[in-house]
């Protein structure tokens, strides 16, 4: 097994709509760590047929949820992989307290552990507007929202023109509350949890989303030069250039 002792481990935690997956976007690209996001682990898994993607895959294709122990062994392939050695940040999972006591189970077998779990702390009735308003331009994919980005002219991309708006279909009042319901039921335990082992920290994630970002630069860059040592200036430099030499 890899030494992940020198590996900065960052989670965001946060119900449906909180901004988890855009704030570890921004992390990864101003820290030059690895975004691991549950849904872009499986579909890559599946892809690149390893042998817990074809177990996932037959598992999705019977119309079943994927167990604990596939994605466990889905992460455990990708922290192996030579990217992961700058530091990760977890969006999306762990969901449930089994599935965090595997994932200390994992890291611990690499001596490592999570450093920080950061939970975006937001209003269930906004996360209902938020999420129940956005819709995207069927032409172009750009995205908008009924009350925080409109088109500039009403039923027209102001990318690319077109008129076909679409939303996605669990994108309701109904859908989102029932989802905040079992987030607060499955998931939101592991706020406790993770304040037990000391890694928990919170922000309020109702602001502007530049605001967000820089507080939790804030929290994270002191995590991580802690967990490097000397070299995290250094790392980070290098892991960016790597980053932009590649796009």
């Amino acid at each position: 097994m890899r030494d992940f002792s020198t590996v900065p481990v960052v989670m965001l935690l946060g119900p449906p709509g909180a901004g988890k997956g855009t704030q570890a976007k921004r992390l990864e690209d101003h820290f030059g760590l690895i975004q691991l996001s549950t849904g872009d682990l499986l579909r890559a898994a599946v892809a690149n047929g390893t042998e817990a993607g074809k177990a996932a895959k037959s598992v999705m294709e019977a119309g079943n949820l994927v167990s604990d122990d596939i994605v466990i062994a889905i992460l455990r392939d990708r922290l192996g992989e030579p990217d992961c050695a700058a530091g990760v940040i977890l969006d999306g999972f762990p969901r449930t307290i089994p599935q965090a006591e595997a994932l200390d189970a994992l890291l611990a077998s690499q001596n490592a552990a999570v450093h920080a779990a950061i939970s975006l702390e937001v209003e269930d009735d906004a996360m209902v507007e938020r999420i129940s308003g956005r819709h995207t331009c069927g032409g172009c994919g750009e995205g908008y929202h009924d009350t925080f980005k409109p088109p500039a002219i009403a039923g027209k991309c102001d990318k690319c023109g077109s008129d076909d708006f679409r939303r996605r279909a669990d994108d309701n009042p109904d859908t989102v509350r029932h989802r905040l319901v079992a987030y607060h039921n499955e998931t939101a335990p592991l706020i406790a949890f993770y304040a037990d082992a000391g890694a928990l920290q919170t922000i309020d994630a109702m602001g502007e989303i530049d605001a967000i970002t820089k507080t939790l630069q804030q929290m994270v860059a002191p995590i991580i030069a802690g967990v490097r040592g000397p070299l995290a200036d250094q790392q980070t430099t290098t892991r960016k250039t790597q980053m932009e030499e590649t796009q």
